[in-house]
């Protein structure tokens, strides 16, 4: 059994001008000592999928289908056991450092939380286990003393990394750790996730709109475009789906001027949740859509090489 497992999950958000669907009908895996990356454009749905693993969507949010860790549906827990999960046996690195620390406590004061909250430690060991992993993730011991607006944005993020191994959990959610961050400080900050994962032996669920870093760190990958995934596979594979191949490419290729000179953007946006195109959602901005993507959405098939996407092309293409 995987250690987390979305099956068919859907959520959706209740507004005043009615309900919006966020996600649709997701079904992902993520296996012991995995590391599975999301990546797609803002508004994908990315976010509110992460959100939804320990159930911090806001109260009026419907979910259907199962998110399950460990075999236990998350959706179906009481306070108590939802309590007893959070921080020990999964965690989460929230986007932005800044706003997921509390500005007017002490460094030390929050990654101590959970580690009393949870019993794991009385006061005084709880204090040496913040000195631990305050060193562990490249900060000195005496930072445990600071207040958030004493760090810089890469430290702030080193504490929001050392709060999230304090339980030593099995899974850890990392939501755009390296918002905001230059490129050396992101490039120290990746560095280090994928030391720690790889020395604990923890599986790590991370979110991005950044294929780059999701392919350095991540084994697979899942694309979302408008709420669904529409491809998933290896981190170090070709892809197959029209939208990924775009999201590649608006990258600049290392050494190749050309590339950084010219970029390949991809025109228009997503749509709207609460207007979606019939048919495969992403045809209107689709630059190989045939006449029947207007009216047949394809689901997930397989596309080779343990890939799968969700596109006609593909599909006609291993008929």
């Amino acid at each position: 059994m995987s250690l987390l497992e979305l099956d068919d999950l859907s959520i959706t958000y209740r507004i005043a001008s009615g309900e919006v669907p966020a996600v649709r009908g997701v079904s992902l895996s993520v296996e012991a000592g995995e590391a599975l990356g999301i990546v797609g454009e803002s508004g994908s749905g990315k976010s509110t999928l992460a959100m939804s693993l320990l159930r911090l969507l806001p109260k009026d949010t419907r979910i259907d289908g199962r998110i399950l860790l460990d075999g236990e549906d998350v959706a179906a827990m009481k306070w108590g056991r939802l309590r007893a999960v959070r921080w020990a046996e999964a965690s989460i690195i929230f986007q932005g450092a800044q706003h997921g620390l509390n500005p007017v406590q002490r460094i030390g004061e929050q990654i101590a939380e959970p580690l009393l909250v949870h019993r794991i430690a009385p006061p005084e060991k709880a204090r040496a286990r913040v000195a631990a992993l305050l060193e562990q993730v490249g900060l000195p011991a005496w930072r445990a003393r600071s207040y958030p607006h004493e760090l810089s944005g890469g430290q702030r993020q080193r504490v929001m990394i050392a709060m999230a191994l304090a339980c030593e959990p099995r899974l850890i959610v990392a939501d755009e750790p390296t918002t905001a961050l230059d490129l050396m400080v992101q490039a120290q900050v990746l560095t280090l996730i994928k030391e720690l994962i790889a020395s604990h032996g923890i599986s790590l669920l991370m979110i991005s709109h950044d294929l780059s870093v999701l392919a350095d760190t991540c084994d697979r990958l899942a694309v979302m475009y408008a709420g669904r995934v529409v491809e998933t596979g290896p981190s170090n594979g070709s892809f197959q789906h029209p939208y990924s191949k775009a999201l590649a490419a608006a990258f600049p290729t290392v050494g190749d001027p050309s590339s950084r000179l010219a970029p390949k953007g991809l025109g228009g946006d997503q749509p709207d949740p609460q207007q979606l195109p019939t048919g495969c959602v992403f045809h209107p901005r689709c630059p190989v859509a045939l006449d029947t993507c207007s009216t047949v959405d394809i689901e997930l098939r397989p596309a080779g090489d343990r890939r799968t996407a969700a596109c006609v092309l593909v599909l006609e293409e291993r008929c």
